[in-house]
């Protein structure tokens, strides 16, 4: 029988502040950051407690993917890598050969492709897996961004924070930024964030709603805009005193969403006179792990006689995650082996991770 197995993979985090450096540099190709970069950086994960939870999150969501397969009696394994830091994607990659794995499942933990950070990841795993004497066949998702099981569980988490505010609120979703240039590139990365947006907006019954980028990096070269902070102080210029953040970028907490939202949005919130609430993560929740089953199924990577949805974790009676009436329109871009954004005027002082690439 063939040997299927499912790698989950994120950007990856320090495991303490002492990893920092390493991790940095890791990201920067080996180059060692500045003295000023390294104490920023540093700053910025002691604000938040002195590390991320992505790397503990992403274990979770590998083992609560797992344990729905297990459930419907599949034997499909899954594993979870990181890019910049342990496990690392080239070392997770040998390991589910060495297990004995034939074909493997990639799947980049954000749901939006770009060829400059999606785009990466694939080329991570190919690389890996090129080195092996054991090779695997390969199936990579690009992208997942209209997945309705992605739509629904954001829609939910936008009308549940709406609900604790209990007032009218502007919704402003957002995404990591990303340079400018993948505009001229043709990259689908701006329109899949906008289709999402509106997906969400639409099924959550919300039409005030905007769309910004954050985190953009201190490169020399413009980044995506609007930038959030920018985007959040032209929407106070007009009145706007409720504004929810839906990160939908993004799927788990980490330094972009705990920093960058939770810190310096919160800071210029009170400064500002306005109130600011940002929408649950996804996280390692029921629904989103419901969102992986289901993506892993489409894929056809359950056990033989279990891709006909004859048994599910949760859903409706045909094996389906999603109620029928919302199964239409999703085009997940599977490869085996709105309008245009403004850049940004002042994304020199964008504040962010110096050169933290294209985080997912």
């Amino acid at each position: 029988m063939t040997r299927k197995a499912v790698v989950l993979m994120a950007y990856g985090t320090p495991r303490t502040l002492d990893d920092v450096e390493a991790y940095y540099t890791h990201i920067r190709g080996g180059r060692k950051p500045s003295e000023a970069e390294l104490s920023d950086l540093v700053q910025r994960y002691k604000a938040i407690g002195g590390t991320s939870p992505l790397t503990e999150i992403t274990r979770k969501q590998s083992s609560g993917l797992n344990e729905r397969l297990l459930r419907v009696g599949s034997n499909t394994r899954v594993y979870a890598a990181m890019k910049h830091s342990p496990p690392f994607i080239a070392s997770v990659v040998k390991q589910a050969s060495d297990d004995g794995v034939d074909e493997l499942l990639a799947i980049a933990l954000a749901p939006h492709y770009s060829r400059t950070s999606i785009g990466s990841y694939i080329a991570s795993v190919r690389e890996a897996n090129e080195g092996l004497r054991r090779r695997m066949k390969l199936t990579f998702v690009e992208s997942w961004h209209d997945h309705p099981a992605l739509v629904n569980v954001w829609s939910r988490r936008v009308n549940d924070a709406a609900s604790r505010i209990g007032e009218r609120v502007w919704l402003v979703f957002s995404a990591h930024s990303l340079p400018a240039r993948i505009l001229a590139e043709g990259d689908p990365y701006n329109t899949q964030l906008l289709a999402t947006s509106e997906l969400v907006a639409k099924r959550a019954g919300r039409k005030d709603w905007s769309f910004s980028y954050q985190s953009a990096s201190q490169t020399h070269e413009p980044w995506l805009g609007p930038d959030i902070l920018e985007h959040l102080e032209s929407l106070r210029a007009k009145g706007e005193r409720s504004l929810l953040i839906a990160p939908i970028g993004f799927v788990s907490d980490h330094l972009e969403i705990l920093y960058d939202i939770d810190v310096e949005c919160a800071r210029w919130a009170k400064g500002a006179g306005v109130g600011l609430r940002r929408c649950e993560s996804l996280n390692d929740s029921s629904e989103f792990l419901d969102c992986l089953f289901s993506i892993v199924r489409d894929r056809g990577f359950l056990i033989q006689g279990m891709e006909s949805g004859k048994g599910v974790p949760s859903g409706y009676p045909d094996g389906s995650l999603q109620a029928p009436n919302q199964r239409r329109g999703s085009s997940a871009r599977v490869v085996c082996d709105a309008s245009r954004p403004r850049i940004s005027p002042h994304w020199k002082n964008s504040a962010s991770i110096p050169t933290s690439l294209l985080l997912p």
